[in-house]
């Protein structure tokens, strides 16, 4: 990566860093950040060069996300969904020469940003929300949540059902009948915008749906599945380090040690040393764990990308993603943890509002659960079963069931 580039965006994430307490303290939508984002050409980091973007590997882009991560992690899940939408499409005209991606690609070089709306708060996994056929194209009707960044967004990717498809529709946040509502109640990353999106009879042309799973595929696959956690690794890698740089700026001016008579430096203690070394270890650790993650990516997009079977490394990407989970989740939780050891009581100040990091980690942290993958672990290790394979039989077994219930209704 050029250091102009690094420069560039490491102003940007210097005026992020310096309004994250405030914008924590106050809860004010990070609506200006990202405003500063799309200025300086971030959402196109992974645009092909070809359609007017920045064309950087995942490894570079990965690398500038710690550093946003480190400045404000919530702005990272804010921008997931969208560099997830330039992952598909990228590999799409890469592979496929398809026009509807390249246009897709060139409105993102423009600047628009795209959230998502794919989850719903519903009593089982199922996806209610539908696609229906009208007299001039089609209409959508559902209620989604964990909308994240569709409040800063220019378009929505929203997942519904068409018939027994499940599809991909992009949907501008303003057209007729679509509601966002800043809802999301979570203790931490508060500022994603994570909350509820009502569709209501929203018109729907055929070239917004930009992609289409028929009743036998599976809905994701292995590479986005990967890709996806690995953006939520680089928000935590980039949280342990901000933990140690807030934790540094916390003790390199203080002059009072607990149980130490008259002024003293904590700097020089070394209980404290020994604390902050901690903390620059589990940095690195966490940052390395990602890296390498993000390399074995960048090697099966490249294959993606070439119309190449990327199966294997894809797995290789989805394995790595979850081991790295398993090491990375804690040490990022304990870093948050330990950086008070250093300061006493007055690190707890609402003032300085360390305790961002360990809030903001541990609902990171609950995404995807880790206990979940660590059994999807064991039972490749113990049994060849694969990951996401419990998932992938339901899914059959769902369908089947449907098929069933269908037939009765025609029967009758």
């Amino acid at each position: 990566m050029g250091s102009d580039v690094e420069k560039r965006f490491q102003e940007v994430f210097q005026r992020i860093e310096e309004g994250a307490v405030e914008r924590e303290r106050s809860r004010t939508l990070a609506f200006e950040p990202v405003k500063w984002l799309r200025e300086t050409g971030f959402l196109k980091l992974r645009v092909p060069q070809e359609q007017g973007g920045a064309g950087l590997s995942i490894p570079e882009t990965v690398s500038l996300l710690v550093s946003l991560a480190a400045a404000d992690s919530n702005i990272p899940q804010i921008i997931r969904a969208h560099f997830a939408f330039v992952e598909e499409e990228r590999q799409r005209v890469r592979k496929s020469d398809d026009p509807l991606s390249a246009s897709w690609l060139e409105r993102i070089a423009e600047g628009a940003l795209f959230g998502a709306a794919m989850a719903e708060l519903s009593a089982s996994t199922s996806t209610e929300t539908n696609l229906t056929r009208t007299d001039g194209g089609w209409s959508l009707n559902g209620r989604k949540y964990y909308s994240t960044g569709s409040l800063y967004a220019d378009w929505i990717a929203v997942i519904a059902m068409d018939g027994d498809d499940r599809v991909r529709v992009a949907v501008p946040v303003n057209a007729s009948g679509v509601t966002r509502i800043d809802d999301w109640d979570g203790f931490g990353q508060r500022l994603t915008g994570s909350g509820t999106t009502v569709f209501e009879d929203v018109p729907v042309q055929e070239w917004q749906i930009y992609h289409r799973n028929t009743g036998d595929d599976f809905p994701i696959n292995r590479f986005l599945l990967a890709y996806y956690q690995t953006f939520h690794l680089a928000t935590l890698a980039g949280i342990a380090r901000a933990i140690l740089r807030d934790t540094v700026d916390f003790v390199q001016p203080r002059s009072r040690t607990f149980g130490v008579p008259g002024k003293t430096s904590p700097r020089h203690d070394p209980l404290v040393q020994g604390i902050v070394g901690r903390l620059s270890s589990l940095a690195f650790a966490s940052e390395a764990l990602v890296g390498r993650v993000a390399q074995t990516l960048d090697r099966a997009a490249a294959l993606r990308e070439a119309g190449e079977d990327d199966e294997e490394l894809s797995f290789q990407a989805e394995l790595e993603a979850y081991h790295a989970q398993q090491v990375l989740l804690p040490l990022v939780l304990e870093a948050a943890t330990s950086l008070f050891e250093v300061g006493g009581a007055s690190a707890t100040s609402e003032k300085l509002k360390l305790d961002r990091h360990w809030r903001n980690a541990r609902v990171l942290a609950s995404h995807n659960p880790a206990v979940q993958r660590a059994r999807e672990l064991g039972d490749w290790r113990l049994n060849g079963v694969q990951p996401g394979e419990v998932w992938r039989q339901g899914v059959i077994r769902e369908r089947e069931v449907n098929m069933i219930l269908k037939q009765q209704t025609k029967s009758s």
